[in-house]
């Protein structure tokens, strides 16, 4: 996110840090990267640098009547997941779509346990904070892989979440295959009254007016698909959730995977519609690797869930009071392009 969230100090932070994992913080820094969570480099005075990352659970909620209990349950479920994942794949052997096999130290880059042995701790009512050691790399942007080698190193990575021990998986919620925020894009396509709420609320409703017929038709169309999918229940595994490149890091001992907060079992194909370049190449190595078939319908409904999630998340930010602050315009040009996007893929089917 662009900016700090209101209502959380450095000093409300600092305290919350040295309670949850005992450190003698020295400063906090905001830096403006990614979209959804917020961050800080935190240096302590010993001189030791980490990452903390808080998420405001009410953007995590799945519906606007939903407890923001629940969105911390399942954030702290995601993390868990991730912790017991890099303790699993940390020194080990794990499958790859190329010869390199053999020991090597975990891709995952995990949340730092608590002192309770939490991967995350409660700030107040409204936030999640997350503890992270610093990583110094080239980090990427999201949008097209810029290399081939990226692409396959990913794939490479996801072969290994994928195929990671059974009992990992337990800690992590399973994907109810539900469009976050759903009631607020079916509310704003009823063409009712539009709150009055902030600079963006009255272009949203018109905006999404204009296009309701197309966006209805996809969002029929994603029910089909997940209607489809429950079929599928015995190959689930554990998936990242958003593995695209700004989601990677690249170190001096290799590549990295980050974000794990959208962590859930769910079948593969949740990490895998966006990931091969369109020539089947991808696809028939993640087959050979795990002996799993990508299914294209499958592939399709995640491929559309990944659109509808960005359109209602956004659509639900601008049925509630906001400011028209940086990360608003943002989201209201991220929120054009998306609509302009479904509509020209409405028209294609």
């Amino acid at each position: 996110m662009l900016s700090a969230p209101a209502g959380l100090t450095e000093e409300t932070l600092a305290t919350a840090l040295g309670r949850a994992w005992r450190i003698d913080v020295d400063t906090v820094t905001y830096r403006p990267v990614g979209f959804g969570s917020h961050h800080w480099e935190v240096r302590t005075v010993h001189g030791d640098r980490w990452f903390a990352t808080v998420d405001e659970l009410e953007l995590r909620r799945h519906r606007r009547d939903e407890p923001l209990d629940r969105a911390y349950d399942r954030l702290r479920a995601a993390l868990a997941a991730t912790v017991a994942l890099h303790a699993a794949l940390d020194g080990g052997t794990a499958r790859s779509t190329t010869a390199r096999r053999g020991r090597r130290r975990s891709f995952v880059v995990a949340p730092v346990p608590t002192v309770d042995g939490e991967p995350l701790c409660r700030v107040g009512d409204p936030f999640a904070l997350a503890l992270y050691p610093h990583v110094a790399g080239e980090s990427f942007a999201w949008g097209d892989f810029p290399t081939a080698e990226h692409r396959w190193a990913v794939l490479d990575m996801l072969v290994a979440v994928h195929t990671a021990p059974a009992d990992v998986r337990r800690h992590a919620a399973v994907d109810d295959l539900a469009v976050p925020h759903r009631d607020a894009l079916d509310d704003a396509l009823r063409a009712g009254p539009v709150p009055d709420c902030g600079p963006y609320a009255r272009p949203v409703g018109e905006l999404l007016a204009a296009h309701a017929a197309p966006t209805r038709r996809l969002l029929d169309r994603y029910d089909t698909l997940a209607a489809g999918a429950r079929a599928y229940g015995d190959r689930t595994v554990l998936t990242h959730g958003e593995p695209h490149p700004g989601n990677t890091m690249r170190d001096r001992d290799g590549w990295l995977l980050i974000d794990w907060e959208t962590a859930l079992v769910a079948p593969p194909e949740r990490d895998l519609w966006n990931l091969d370049p369109g020539d089947g190449s991808v696809l028939d190595a993640y087959a050979d690797a795990t002996g799993v078939r990508p299914r294209p319908a499958l592939l399709e409904l995640y491929r559309l869930q990944w659109d509808l999630k960005d359109l209602a998340v956004d659509v639900d930010r601008f049925r509630r009071p906001h400011t028209g602050s940086a990360d608003d315009d943002a989201s209201w040009e991220i929120l054009r392009g998306l609509i302009r996007h479904l509509a020209a893929r409405d028209g294609a089917r």
